[in-house]
């Protein structure tokens, strides 16, 4: 158990960013299924930005690599160019 106070308060900050790291990802997967499930080429394109957007922002914030973002960039890219 912890003895001091700023242990504590560490304790109690860092499961609040737990959850909250875990519910953007688990809502940035989900965007990349739906994503994934996408036939028509004019409806990716315009989805795609937006996907975009939510991977550099969770990059940004650390919730993801910045690496693993730039491969799902390039993966979904990858996608719409061969629809």
């Amino acid at each position: 158990m912890a003895n001091h106070k700023s242990a504590l308060k560490r304790i109690r900050s860092n499961e609040t960013r737990r959850i909250r790291n875990r519910y953007h990802s688990k809502t940035m997967r989900n965007a990349v299924r739906k994503f994934r499930k996408i036939t028509d080429k004019s409806e990716a394109t315009e989805n795609l930005s937006k996907i975009i957007s939510l991977i550099d922002k969770l990059a940004k914030k650390t919730i993801i690599h910045r690496n693993r973002a730039a491969n799902l960039k390039s993966k979904l890219s990858r996608q719409v160019n061969n629809l």
